[in-house]
């Protein structure tokens, strides 16, 4: 096994070293308007004119100067402007998860043109860049070309330029004419139904929304009386009532129903699964995008809080959603921790809104901000993220405080996470 990884660290190394140079050649040819052969001439009259001074060989200057002669030819050739006009078809500028996008060019020339390169830059998350050589284009006639991008995980991307590329008839030069401009490109996480619903009445299983909701615990709502049994508040003896029956009764009421949401989405990447793509923060994007979606459908008001700052102010409403899913297609790690947008919650006076915290790992000073919360009556569901070795403590973490939990893991539905709860919560 250690002989294995011996021989594996070299080619490694040239791997990166090829890479290198590679970037090297790249960089040079865009500021220079060389191409690697026309490098290499560059290098040949250098080493062939020291070689004349030092040998003295008048032959050797003749070779020099033909050579930078053809190389000056090749300069000449290659400026003449490339008469083309490229337009690319109208690209929406948000695409779901998973979808695939069929690009489309179409280049008009003035004049007949040959061989040229049309190279549209793609980011590598969707694809490969697309280099099509064109051999010949009449004047006035028009091409196309079609070309296909897989979205294959969300995020924010930058598409193009399109550019048409031309040189020398020699291959020593080339020369780049931006045809259209880059345009930037949204790719919304992937929404799945889920069936999740506030806390709502204490006495009632299952809860039942009814059509006006109030806000927990100032909305607090009559709900039935029963006998007096001590340790009940006094002040809710229904006086009347014993004057009537005779009997000591004691007035219940139910928990409101708050139609404000608050999410909070953990962006901690100390907490989140290592990776050019971390597996544990998509998932936790793509539940939030799921709870989000549910809660503007059926008019609720949701806010998105992310570790440094707000990613969504206070929204309502079915025309929100583009805003949820534009705001978490920009989401990134960030070493910020979930202490504080738990602060900021506690730091508002409001205590109506139902607070979501989508999290790998909460820890005991996290433990002891979100336990402020739960002291105010505000609540609370945890869904823990289960990817790390600590995602387990974060269930019991949660649960003693007397939240709802619920577990998301890896190819689990959501709507199976959301209906099974494993907190001590009452849904």
């Amino acid at each position: 096994m250690g002989s294995a990884v011996l021989v594996a660290e070299p080619g490694r190394k040239k791997a990166r070293s090829l890479t290198r140079n590679a970037k090297l050649v790249e960089q040079l040819t865009r500021v220079t308007g060389l191409t690697p052969t026309g490098l290499i001439l560059v290098g040949a009259v250098a080493g062939c004119w020291l070689l004349a001074r030092v040998v003295a060989g008048r032959p050797l200057f003749l070779f020099c100067y033909l050579l930078l002669i053809m190389l000056a030819l090749a300069f000449v050739a290659g400026r003449r402007p490339l008469p083309v006009e490229g337009t690319r078809s109208d690209a929406r500028p948000r695409l779901a998860e998973g979808e695939t996008l069929t690009m489309e060019v179409a280049l008009t020339a003035a004049r007949r043109l040959s061989t040229f390169i049309l190279e549209e830059v793609v980011p590598a998350a969707l694809g490969e860049a697309t280099r099509v050589a064109v051999a010949s284009l009449e004047g006035g006639e028009t091409v196309t070309h079609t070309y296909q991008l897989s979205c294959r995980r969300r995020g924010v991307y930058q598409l193009g330029p399109l550019v048409a590329r031309w040189g020398d008839p020699f291959g020593l030069t080339q020369r780049a004419a931006v045809l259209a401009e880059p345009f930037e490109l949204l790719v919304h996480p992937a929404v799945e139904h889920v069936q999740d619903r506030p806390l709502t009445r204490l006495f009632e299983d299952p809860p039942i929304r009814p059509p006006v909701s109030k806000p927990w615990p100032e909305g607090l709502e009559f709900y039935g009386m029963h006998d007096y049994t001590p340790g009940d508040d006094i002040r809710r003896v229904v006086w009347r009532a014993f004057a009537r029956t005779g009997r000591l009764l004691v007035r219940e009421a139910e928990q409101g129903i708050t139609d404000k949401i608050t999410i909070v989405l953990d962006l901690d990447r100390r907490n989140h699964s290592r990776g050019e793509v971390s597996e544990s923060l998509e998932a936790g994007v793509k539940a939030a995008a799921s709870l989000g979606i549910r809660h503007l459908r059926e008019g609720y008001s949701l806010t998105l809080e992310g570790n440094e700052r707000r990613l969504l102010p206070p929204a309502r409403g079915g025309n929100s959603q583009m805003l949820l899913l534009d705001a978490l297609a920009r989401v990134e790690l960030q070493r910020a921790t979930v202490i504080d947008p738990i602060m900021r919650l506690v730091s508002d006076q409001s205590r109506d809104a139902h607070v979501v915290i989508f999290t790998p790992r909460l820890d005991q000073e996290a433990a002891a901000r979100l336990n402020l919360l739960v002291q105010r009556g505000v609540s609370v569901l945890v869904a823990a993220l289960m990817w790390g070795e600590e995602a387990g403590d974060t269930l019991g973490v949660a649960a003693s405080l007397g939240c709802q939990v619920i577990e998301v893991r890896p190819g689990v539905p959501l709507a199976v996470a959301f209906r099974r709860e494993v907190g001590a919560g009452r849904r």
